[in-house]
């Protein structure tokens, strides 16, 4: 287990570094510069290029991005927030707890609610019941986040006036209530279609039917024997997806007026700030790679027939 993790770690650290060249060379090709929208003189344009180190050639802004990453130096912010440390920004200025806060809710949401629909609708296969599951499901998958955001807000806030629908702050459950359905709906619905599929694929094994003829109660069958088994799709969906959701969905973030890291890395790109993206696109890309070696882990714990250090190959 030691050694596997190790080789994950090392490879984490090549991945990052392709990530992050991938994503600098990607910025720096796009025609134009953070300082052409503020109209300056090209005198005052070199003078801000020299002073970010920007007039360097693109190899050696790269290394130095890289040098100073390693010392924990995600650099400064050239428009947004001019002169301002990135992590200061990111992390200290409430931004990436915001987001954290909204996408573990709503993935306890998803996991909590979606998980027992899957189960339902693969136990009460071909019933009424299981065919009303199927058609929400599908609904909720089909429709869009800001849709479901917007009728929220029309519903919820101003209709009912029950929630305020500028409570962007996320301080009290009141306020969590509409931003975190929006953003989990969708993987509500999904984790409970990929849940009745691989349930009920489980349910059709031989293992299943043995115990069902040995009078192994229901309950027991469902949740200890066909659920176990069939968790190891939910789990590697949950991986990468885990990343995407704590980051926070731009539209959700924008809707509900929260000032998280999806909605400042979006405006971050329109204003060209190349120490945000940068720093941004390591975080999310860090938050895949950490949970992506959580679900090998949650592999063997699932199913100890699992050997982890087989899975390379």
């Amino acid at each position: 287990m030691a050694s596997y993790i190790l080789k994950r770690i090392l490879a984490a650290i090549g991945t990052l570094l392709i990530i992050m060249a991938i994503t600098f060379f990607l910025m720096n090709a796009i025609p134009g510069n953070p300082f052409l929208s503020e109209k300056a003189s090209p005198q005052a344009i070199e003078l801000a290029f020299k002073k970010y180190g920007l007039d360097k050639p693109l190899i050696v802004q790269f290394r130095n991005y890289v040098s100073n990453y390693l010392h924990g130096d995600l650099g400064v912010s050239l428009k947004m927030q001019e002169g301002t440390d990135v992590a200061k920004i990111l992390f200290q200025q409430g931004k990436f707890d915001l987001s954290i806060k909204l996408g573990i809710s709503a993935l306890v949401l998803a996991v909590l609610i979606g998980i027992p629909l899957g189960c339902i609708a693969a136990y009460r296969r071909g019933t009424w019941l299981d065919g009303l599951l199927r058609v929400m499901t599908t609904v909720g998958v089909a429709i869009p986040t800001f849709v479901l955001a917007t009728l929220l807000l029309a519903v919820l806030a101003v209709q009912l006036r029950w929630l305020d629908p500028k409570s962007g702050s996320l301080t009290d459950f009141r306020s969590f209530i509409m931003p975190v359905i929006s953003l989990s709906s969708y993987y509500i619905c999904y984790v409970a279609k990929l849940t009745r599929t691989s349930m009920l694929d489980a349910i059709n094994q031989d293992y299943i039917r043995t115990a069902r003829a040995k009078g192994v109660k229901t309950r027991v069958l469902v949740l200890k024997h066909a659920l176990r088994n069939s968790l190891i799709p939910v789990i590697t969906y949950l991986g990468p997806v885990t990343a995407g959701i704590i980051t926070g969905s731009f539209v959700v973030e924008s809707t509900f007026q929260i000032p998280g890291l999806g909605k400042y890395f979006v405006q971050s790109v329109l204003n060209r700030d190349y120490p945000v993206i940068m720093a941004t696109t390591v975080v999310l890309s860090a938050l895949v790679i950490v949970m992506n070696l959580v679900v090998d882990i949650a592999y063997r714990l699932v199913d100890p027939r699992i050997t982890l250090t087989n899975r390379e190959g």
